[in-house]
């Protein structure tokens, strides 16, 4: 394993797994406070939890956030058993950049995911930044074939760049060379965060590409800024010092709110469990992204996998029926279940 994109994918990993200060771990949702209902009047065993994303129905709005991928036997088995989760609980995945594949073939393989999830919702994902360094339409086009992939991420991730030592940080003129991008690719892009949030502009920017699903990716969950920090050799605290940068995930979606008529917005970054979800859905996310809670279980198993998003389903439809909501439309957005944000 000697390209360098490749061997990042596990010093990534393994930085994660050595430094649990890389999960910043804010929990920014707890400041939430919702209106409890002593008499529902509901049913649990009657909650609805379902919902749709990308033309396709989804147990609960829980998408596993993108996490890795590459030619290394941890990555390959991470991603498997990930796709297996998904499938086995009706939840949708989306995998770490593909950026890999093009420069190892052999990482094509930990991507080759929909033979274990053969009718839930996959996205695939490259970097928006490499439009600006040799990728295009026809390699957007392959990341998506190669997973069968019911959309595409561009995710979006300048600190990132800007703190890795081989960073791409030419983020100019982007916004063009992804309108083209989106028309001339059938499926959906989706526009993400990789952890610091998406402004109103990033939004309107994206509105006018021709994107219109958007993951906010706020802060408050794992710090791609403080994974940076640890390889570098130079002996630089760039990557400490931008650790907590960016838009909190709750703040992120009452930003977006103004869209609501024209986009589609994910949440994702800080969230822990079915409340965070709830609260996430109540302030306008479609979809709830969680990677950090679920990396340990799939380096053990499919089944510690899909024991945790049972957890989470279960949660989740513990607080639509502690707050008198029978499904997931009628939390959609009821900000009158919001008794106070400290």
């Amino acid at each position: 394993m000697s390209d360098p994109t490749n061997e990042r994918k596990i010093e990534h990993i393994r930085a994660i797994e050595h430094d649990p200060a890389t999960d910043r771990d804010f929990r920014y949702f707890d400041r939430i406070h919702l209106m409890h209902r002593a008499l529902p009047e509901l049913n649990l065993d009657e909650i609805d939890t379902t919902t749709r994303f990308l033309d396709k129905e989804l147990s609960f709005p829980l998408l596993i956030s993108s996490m890795t991928g590459g030619d290394h036997e941890l990555v390959t088995a991470i991603n498997r058993n990930l796709a297996i989760a998904a499938e086995a609980t009706g939840v949708a995945m989306a995998v770490g950049s593909q950026r890999v594949m093009f420069s190892s073939p052999e990482a094509r393989e930990s991507f080759e995911l929909r033979e274990h999830a053969p009718s839930t919702v996959l996205i695939g994902n490259i970097g928006a930044v490499q439009l600006n360094y040799g990728m295009g339409a026809k390699e957007a086009q392959e990341a998506i074939d190669c997973l069968d992939a019911d959309g595409l991420y561009l995710h979006l991730n300048p600190l990132q760049e800007a703190v890795q030592p081989e960073g791409d940080t030419n983020f100019a003129g982007l916004q063009q060379k992804i309108a083209a991008l989106v028309k001339a690719l059938d499926k959906p892009v989706l526009f993400k965060e990789v952890g610091s949030g998406l402004s109103p502009a990033d939004i309107e920017l994206g509105l006018s590409a021709g994107i219109r699903h958007f993951d906010l990716a706020g802060t408050g969950g794992t710090s791609w800024s403080r994974i940076e920090h640890h390889r570098r050799k130079d002996g630089s605290d760039l990557g400490l010092r931008f650790q907590d940068w960016g838009i909190p995930t709750p703040k992120a979606l009452q930003l977006a709110e103004p869209f609501q008529d024209r986009a589609t917005f994910i949440a994702s970054g800080g969230l822990r469990d079915g409340i965070d979800m709830a609260k996430s859905v109540i302030l306008g996310a479609s979809l709830c992204g969680i990677a950090a809670p679920l990396l340990k279980p799939a380096m053990d198993s499919a089944d510690a996998v899909i024991a945790e998003i049972e957890r989470m389903r279960r949660e989740f439809t513990t607080a639509m029926f502690l707050l008198g909501v029978p499904n997931v439309p009628a939390l959609f957005r009821n900000r009158a279940l919001i008794l106070e944000e400290c």
